[in-house]
């Protein structure tokens, strides 16, 4: 996976450049998780671990490509040695300095190049389910990984108390803890209510036109991010999305108590740029461009059946 900011970010060739507080990263990793690398990247560094930016967590099995920002004000003349420790640890493939810290869901997409492997089927019909892929799409679920060993963030969930819900009244942005814990949590139902609510719709036949009601002008099919209120569709849609909610009653009291506004999340996923060339009669090469949260393995799960060795493994870092 890499990960591609926006223009304002980059800055050209491997050395450092430009001018800023934060010093920008680039490096390559695996077996490591993104949160653990910026711990350790922030040790390194003399930095508090809410001072590492970067714009999403990235698989820790995979090999990656991926951004960090390190806030070192006034120790230009120490980046070459910190970069250079840096390296002894992950391979460090650019870096400049930047004014801003690097946010979550601040790059412009991520760029897969995956290899499927024991493929079995007919060539052709797996070609001619690519080629359909590419031009309609598919359904936009969350992945498994967004809630946790087994569910356990649903869990966790089910029993936590939204007056808990980490506010941040005062103090740093970042500061961790169980607060950051519970907007996990939070998170994690809020993200099953939309996979439940996107279930509905691919069963229906739905999930790819608008319908009536539809809060969105993009032309786009969105589904709800649940918040305060619910839903902001009308009409016929937010009767239906309500509904389907509704069969959730441990997950939709916790929105009762919260100021959370109310979201949409696109219903269909559409790779970038996609690519694919068979290895051999059963390994296939997919490479393809996906956008800030969304997830290869529900694209490629619309066609194959997936067996992720990743999720039984230990994911402590």
């Amino acid at each position: 996976m890499i990960e591609q900011l926006w223009p304002e970010f980059e800055a050209p060739g491997t050395g450092s450049s430009g001018a800023g507080e934060h010093l920008c990263v680039r490096i390559e990793k695996t077996g490591d998780n993104t949160e653990y690398v910026a711990q350790e990247l922030a040790a390194l560094a003399g930095c508090k671990a809410f001072e590492v930016g970067f714009c999403g967590l990235k698989d820790r099995h995979a090999v990656t490509v991926q951004w960090f920002s390190l806030y070192c004000p006034g120790r230009e003349a120490r980046d070459a040695e910190l970069l250079a420790t840096i390296a002894e640890r992950w391979p460090v493939l650019g870096s400049h300095r930047h004014a801003r810290k690097l946010r979550r869901g601040e790059h412009r997409y991520n760029g897969f190049d995956l290899v499927l492997r024991e493929v079995s089927g007919d060539p052709a019909t797996l070609e001619q389910a690519l080629a359909v892929l590419a031009e309609r799409g598919a359904p936009n679920y969350f992945g498994p990984q967004r809630f946790g060993h087994e569910g356990g963030n649903l869990d966790r969930a089910v029993n936590l108390d939204p007056s808990r819900l980490n506010r941040k009244k005062g103090g740093r942005r970042g500061g961790g803890g169980s607060g950051s814990k519970n907007v996990l949590y939070f998170s994690a139902a809020r993200s099953w209510l939309f996979n439940e609510v996107l279930a509905e719709r691919v069963c229906a036949g739905s999930w790819y036109v608008c319908l009536p009601g539809e809060p969105e002008a993009s032309g786009e099919p969105t589904g709800p991010l649940w918040g305060d209120g619910g839903t902001s569709a009308s009409e016929d849609l937010a009767l239906f999305e309500r509904a389907v909610v509704a069969k959730h009653p441990e997950f939709e009291k916790l929105f009762l108590s919260t100021r959370m506004k109310p979201e949409r999340r696109a219903l269909v996923t559409r790779p970038e740029q996609l690519h694919w060339q068979w290895l051999d009669q059963s390994t296939l090469r997919l490479q393809f461009l996906l956008p800030p949260g969304q997830y290869a393995t529900t694209v490629l799960g619309d066609i194959f059946e997936l067996q992720d060795m990743s999720l039984s493994r230990d994911n402590k870092r």
